[in-house]
């Protein structure tokens, strides 16, 4: 075959190897005006690409050149994620593309990743030791390693739940490229992850939590008060650290939550609360009226205590020297309290749990449980309202305020 050109086909020309190359001027998504090319082993094959690329010309911006999965993701933090989610949220989509997303699939180039590929990297993360695969243990101290680094794998799989979230994350980032008309499909949104089981929650009963705030108190726990807001009225662990005076009322007895204090990227942050449900002016037990006025007094204490050392601040909780209490922190003293108190270890977050029982049981309506909790929908509240314990402890949870604060609450 020669290599003459056919009436109409323009800019097709014979390459390299007996190969065939063609090219269509497209405006690309920059606006700029480009030469995009094909390449065929015949002249039919590269023919059919050039009509298919001029179609594509004629409805729009076409991308000459396509980045790696990985480069895309990481303008795509940068310029999307950061700017647009609150600060914990876009720690949480940086965790997924770097642990997950780039070791696996990002060394793709953008537009050829495939349906296939995401199915892959699914399959894949769901049999994969994290701890191989991040090198966890090989990261300790030689002399630490206990595991995966001496040959004997701990089987540290990832959790349906986290690969669900980070196949989520990918389809974020592919819904963005379509939106700039970098690919034409979202190949994430067509592979699906089933759902694991939901773990089981076991919040504490009446007795437990009222056994846990006895021994605080008699412990002179400086976190008691912390303790009584997490337990009575569903704080959750930024809330309650991220409280101001400024937000307490103790002779109106009442309380605003309207910020948190979280931990992102090595850094304290006081920012907004989760969501605009959690935002609330909440009444406050006369349990909670006492816990506070007692911080009020031992944080002044502290305070004339340190002396030059003391950090200003107008936190509520803080440590000896005025500064925020860490969140981890928090976390490991709930965990001691509750050992010291003999009650069972539960996650500091299932505390709300707890609470929603224990509004449950006093027969507060779930619209005001809803306020109370600040969830933003009101299944979330009656899933909760689902766990109600038995008529004897419904009785004994009536008595709240005289089991708790050892006087009826005043609202």
């Amino acid at each position: 075959m020669s290599g003459k050109r056919s009436n109409g086909e323009g800019s097709i020309y014979p390459y390299r190897n007996g190969s065939f190359a063609a090219y269509v001027w497209v405006d690309t998504p920059d606006g700029r005006r480009k030469r995009k090319y094909v390449y065929g082993k015949s002249r039919d094959e590269v023919h059919d690409k050039w009509i298919k690329l001029h179609t594509e010309a004629k409805k729009g911006p076409v991308v000459t050149s396509s980045p790696t999965l990985a480069q895309y993701l990481t303008r795509w933090l940068a310029d999307v994620v950061k700017p647009d989610l609150k600060p914990k949220s876009a720690e949480t989509y940086e965790m997924h593309v770097r642990l997950y997303i780039v070791p696996g699939l990002g060394s793709k180039r953008l537009d050829k990743l495939s349906v296939r590929d995401v199915r892959t990297w699914v399959t894949r993360l769901l049999e994969q030791c994290q701890c191989c695969a991040q090198g966890k243990d090989a990261a300790r101290a030689e002399e630490k390693r206990r595991c995966c680094a001496v040959g004997q794998c701990c089987r540290q799989v990832t959790s349906r739940r986290t690969v669900q979230d980070a196949r989520a994350v990918l389809r974020s980032a592919l819904t963005h490229a379509m939106t700039e008309e970098i690919i034409s499909r979202n190949v994430a949104a067509l592979v699906k992850v089933r759902s694991g089981r939901k773990a089981q929650r076991h919040p504490w009963s009446v007795e437990e939590a009222r056994t846990f705030l006895e021994a605080a108190r008699k412990a002179h726990d400086p976190l008691y008060p912390a303790y009584v807001l997490v337990l009575v009225l569903g704080f959750r662990r930024g809330e309650v650290l991220g409280l101001s005076w400024q937000d307490v009322d103790l002779e109106a007895g009442q309380v605003t939550v309207g910020r948190q204090l979280q931990r992102i990227n090595r850094r304290l942050v006081h920012d907004g609360t989760k969501t605009d449900a959690s935002t609330a002016t909440l009444p406050l037990p006369q349990i909670c009226v006492t816990a506070l006025g007692l911080r009020r007094k031992t944080q002044e204490a502290a305070r004339r205590a340190a002396g030059e050392l003391w950090t200003v601040s107008d936190f509520v909780f803080t440590t000896r020297y005025g500064t925020p209490v860490e969140p981890r922190n928090f976390n490991r003293e709930f965990d001691a309290r509750a050992v010291k108190a003999g009650v069972r270890k539960i996650r500091l977050h299932d505390t709300r749990h707890t609470c929603g029982s224990l509004l449950a049981a006093l027969d507060v309506h779930p619209r005001v449980a809803m306020q109370i909790l600040r969830h933003s929908k009101i299944a979330v509240t009656m899933e909760i309202y689902t766990h109600v314990p038995s008529e004897n402890t419904r009785r004994a949870l009536r008595k709240l305020g005289k089991h708790l604060g050892g006087q009826e609450d005043r609202r």
